[in-house]
Parts: structure tokens; sequence; C-alpha cells
């Protein structure tokens, strides 16, 4: 099977899957308008093949596959991937599509799973390749009482576990949360959300099913939700996520499905590999935001008229510098990376988690610039309503004018606000702080990752140590 058209990926969502949104059962998600545009955003990463094969397409045994899916060999593969992951996510608006995430965790899988596991992994990375399936990816459990471990919990279900077992099957019962693009996904990828003891193999469980599978729930977020005019709204009227409680109500997995069985020593190890993949994916979808920001900041402040002040030129330095930091951490995350289990490049994960901290840590910054630069305009503007009215858009016109025409400046303006002051900037603002791990999770991996050896054997050196 060639890889597939974006119509033909949405033809492939019309089945049996049970979704939720805004309180009511969704029959088809490729007719309801809000999650249809979702649907369309991910579409991105099928409509890149055609125009860009030279990087969203490669040749395998003289079969064309999405290069998204192409376990990384090399520095170069990494490179590679990471450009194509950068490119769709300036399509999209500066942010993640699809393919990113579901091909994060085959990585994961090729990488950390072992045996039969192993085998039922490769032999499913087979047949998304041939199939070009979209794979969304439910790793985080809804964990409960945090201070409790998952076979701790007054409630077994608080994390994703096996209740029975057959020679044929394992039967799940449990939640996953914030599980992006499960109901615009054809399958879903289970995978570990911790390390796990041995009091805890129930939970050590990893497999793939279809969206449609009997017994698999998907309720989705409502942020963003309702109609809103492309004025206002420039960027979530064109871009939107599905993110998902997702309920195991006894869902039966055929064992072929099953990567992960009772292995609690694995648990662990599979969730930091998906972890090393989807931190790296992060760190090169975030680089068009990037430049989304600087981009916004330096229109505007000549919009306004100030782009000469000494303390702009100041903040535009500094959002500069944040910038440039994040991108060259990224390069390095691949240029530093190198083979890990089976043959499955490991991007370095000292750079990678660098690269997501810094980030992270400077996103709001950032943004408090832009907001800075822009003025309260961002809160207190016209809506589309006003714009349209002709009698209205004049009296706009004559007093919102500046360095540039009033139409350029307020949509400037509606474009900042839509991504810093209102619900499409909320999200993007808990994105930075929670997607793809917290700061805390990234300064936990960097202190893991970074050796301190050689600067301690050369103080020493200096000191005239030789016991310590």
């Amino acid at each position: 099977m060639a890889i597939r058209s974006s119509d033909a990926y949405r033809k492939g969502l019309s089945d049996d899957r049970r979704v939720f949104y805004r309180g009511a059962q969704v029959p088809d998600v490729t007719t309801h308008p809000e999650l249809a545009l979702a649907i369309d955003h991910s579409a991105i990463c099928f409509d890149i093949a055609a125009d860009r094969p030279d990087l969203a397409v490669t040749e395998v045994d003289g079969e064309a596959v999405s290069t998204f899916y192409i376990a990384p060999a090399t520095a170069d593969d990494l490179v590679r991937r990471g450009t194509l992951i950068e490119e769709v996510s300036r399509r999209g608006g500066g942010t993640i599509v699809l393919k990113e995430v579901g091909s994060d965790a085959l990585f994961a899988l090729l990488r950390a799973t072992e045996g039969e596991g192993l085998d039922n992994a490769r032999a499913f990375y087979q047949r998304v390749c041939r199939d070009d399936l979209a794979l969304a990816v439910a790793q985080t459990d809804v964990k409960g009482n945090r201070t409790l471990g998952p076979s701790e919990q007054t409630d077994p279900d608080l994390y994703l576990h096996i209740v029975d077992e057959d020679d044929e099957s394992i039967t799940v019962r449990g939640a996953k949360t914030h599980t992006s693009f499960s109901a615009n996904a054809d399958e879903l990828i289970v995978l570990p959300t911790r390390a796990m003891g041995p009091d805890d193999a129930d939970y050590a469980v990893s497999f793939a099913i279809p969206i449609d599978t009997p017994g698999l729930e998907l309720y989705v977020s409502p942020y963003a939700a309702g109609e809103r005019n492309s004025f206002e709204f420039p960027l979530s009227t064109q871009h939107k996520l599905l993110e998902s409680l997702t309920v195991f109500d006894n869902v039966r997995v055929p064992k072929d499905r099953v990567f992960l069985n009772r292995r609690p020593e694995l648990a662990g190890p599979l969730a930091l590999a998906f972890v090393d993949y989807h931190r790296f994916t992060a760190i090169n979808y975030k680089l068009p935001l990037l430049d989304i920001i600087i981009g916004a900041a330096t229109l505007i402040a000549d919009a306004n008229g100030i782009s000469k002040a000494g303390h702009v030129k100041t903040k535009l330095t500094e959002l500069i510098t944040w910038s440039e930091t994040v991108r060259g951490l990224a390069e390095l995350a691949a240029i530093r990376s190198r083979p890990g289990e089976h043959g499955v490049q490991q991007p370095d994960p000292l750079a990678v988690n660098m690269a997501k901290y810094h980030f992270a840590h400077g996103f709001h910054n950032a943004t408090a610039i832009l907001t800075d630069l822009s003025g309260g305009l961002l809160a207190t503007g016209p809506g589309g309503e006003d714009w349209d009215n002709p009698q209205i858009r004049a009296v706009l016109e004559k007093y919102y004018a500046a360095a540039v025409p009033a139409e350029t400046r307020l949509r400037l303006l509606h474009f900042i606000a839509d991504l810093t002051a209102r619900d499409y900037g909320g999200y993007q603002s808990v994105l930075a702080t929670h997607a793809e791990g917290s700061l805390e999770a990234e300064k936990l991996q960097i202190a893991r990752s970074f050796d301190a050896t050689r600067a301690v054997d050369y103080v020493r050196t200096l000191a005239g140590i030789v016991h310590l």
C-alpha cells in the first residue's frame, strides 16, 4: 500500500469509535465541524508527501514509506527527522501535527522491548509503514493520589492495568489522560507512564489497538470550542488539536499486539525511551513557534512606531537569544546522538532536555515581552463583527491607525491576542509548561544525563587531591 492521501486518511476515521465532545457522543468525527478542523490540521502530515517528497517520503525496498516512520540509525537521520518535524509544524501554525508522536512511540518500542514483545513491535512497525497509519499515544495515567504507586491506589483503575489474561489475549481496565490525537488517529499505542516495581506487574503493560476497539472511550477536551471568526482568531480558526481522557473499560487486546506484558523491569526504560524521542520532537516542532513570537514582536513594534526605542531593541534581543539557544540545542541533540539498543539512534538526552527546559523556562517571559510591546488593545480592541460593519470600520480605521494602517495593526493585534491572551494562548501556555514533560521532569533528566567525571577529575588534578 502506498503512502495515503489526506482524503484517504479522513475516510479511514469514519468507523465505530466512541468519541464524546461537549457532553454528547459524536456519530462521525469527520463531519463534526469542530473536530473536522483538527482533522484538517493533522492532514498536513499526509499532504506534505505530495509537494515535499524529498523530505517526507523515503524508499524502502522499492516501496514508498513516510519518512516520519523511518527509524533513525544515524545522526543524519535525526537531522532529517528534525527538519521534517519543523516543516510540518510551520505549516501547522507552530503546533504539532500528528505522525510525530506515534512515530516517537514506535522508535521507543523498537529500542526498549525484548523477546516476544520486541517481535510484536517489529511486526506492528512494519504494518504501520505499509499502511501509512496515523497513531496516537496514551502514556500518562490519571494517577490518583500521587504519593502512592500504581498498586497502592485505593482505586486500582487510576493506573491502566491488566485484569484478565488467556492464551489469546489480555484484558485491561483504567484510564489515560492528555492523549493527543486519539479521536482522529487510526490506532492507539499504549505505553507505561513510569518506572515500576515487582508489586506493579499488572500495570507494566504496552500494546496497540484500533481506535474503534470495543470498550475504548474517548472524552475529548472542549478547549477552544465554539464558533469564532478569523479576524479575531486567525490561528485557532485554522489549527486545533484534540486531547482526551482515554478510558479502557475491560478492553480485550490480542497478544500479538502486546509489547509489554507484566514486565515491570522494562516499564521505566520504555517510558524513558519514548521521552527521548518525544522531547526531540518537541524541540523541533517548537521552532516555528519561536519564529512566530519574534516575527510578531518585530512587526507590532514597527506598527506601534516604537521599534527604534532602546528598551524595545533590548526586548527583541532577549527573544532572539532565547530562540537561537533553543534552536542550537535542538541541533546539538542530533549531532551528539549515539547508537541505541537494536540499532535505533538515540538523541542526546542532555541536549534534548536542556533545549526543552530552556524553551519552557523562557516561554512565559517571551509572551510577556510580546504582550508588553503590543499594548492593551490585545484585550480591549474591536471584534470581527465591528470590522465587518462599514460604518464602524470607518471609525476604527481613523482612530486605530498608527505607524501602519489600522487594519494591519488590528490584524496583528488579534493574531498576538489569539496566541497569548485568549483560550488558544492559555492552551499554548500550559503546553509550554507541561507538554512532553514538566520543567521538573526535564531538570531530573538533565541531572541524570550529565556526567560530571571530567569536571571532577580536572579539579582533583588541579588541586592535587588524590582521595575525596
